[in-house]
């Protein structure tokens, strides 16, 4: 080899290996350490623990949950859900509620009885024409409510509140007309 190739190659080696080092790039200095205390760590001395023998027996039902590691998300209390009440024994008398109804006077009575029977006959009515039917579901929920007024009227009839069997019985008509409307 020549002299001249040799120096090229000594070149181009030195050229390479100051760019493979990174020495090409400007590197941020290094910072001086100023805090000596914080560079020098204590020693601490290392307790002595006593030696245990046998291990303790721990049973594994009584081992809970591990501790949450940080603050968690805030949970609502569980909703309670109420038992049902013990079954009355078979001779226990069941103490009947006092239903407030207004007194009404002779002819209003009358004329609540007669709106409450034709209320209930004109939901009853509205009520067959179903029948037979194949119905949607908005139309059964009208069914459904109609049933429940009508069932209700008549529960407030037998309890001699008259004022609310009518009021329920004008529903129940109400509604069996918007349904029979809707067939």
């Amino acid at each position: 080899m020549s002299r001249e190739t040799r120096k090229k190659l000594a070149v181009l080696l030195c050229a390479s290996g100051l760019g493979v080092c990174g020495c090409a790039t400007r590197r941020a200095p290094a910072r001086p350490v100023v805090n000596f205390m914080a560079v020098v760590h204590p020693v601490i001395p290392a307790a002595k623990t006593p030696e245990v023998k046998t291990p303790p027996d721990i049973e594994v039902e009584a081992l809970s949950a591990p501790p949450a590691l940080g603050p968690g998300r805030a949970q609502p209390p569980k909703p309670r859900v109420a038992t049902a009440p013990a079954p009355e024994p078979a001779g226990a008398e069941k103490h009947v509620e006092p239903t407030i109804a207004p007194e009404l006077s002779a002819q209003e009575l009358t004329t609540a009885k007669a709106e409450t029977d034709h209320s209930l006959e004109a939901a009853e009515k509205n009520l067959a024409m179903t029948q037979g039917k194949s119905l949607n579901a908005a139309q059964q929920d009208l069914a459904s409510k109609v049933r429940g007024f009508a069932d209700n009227a008549r529960e407030a009839m037998r309890n001699g509140d008259w004022e609310r069997a009518k009021n329920l019985s004008k529903k129940a008509e109400v509604l069996s007309e918007q349904l029979a409307g809707s067939l």
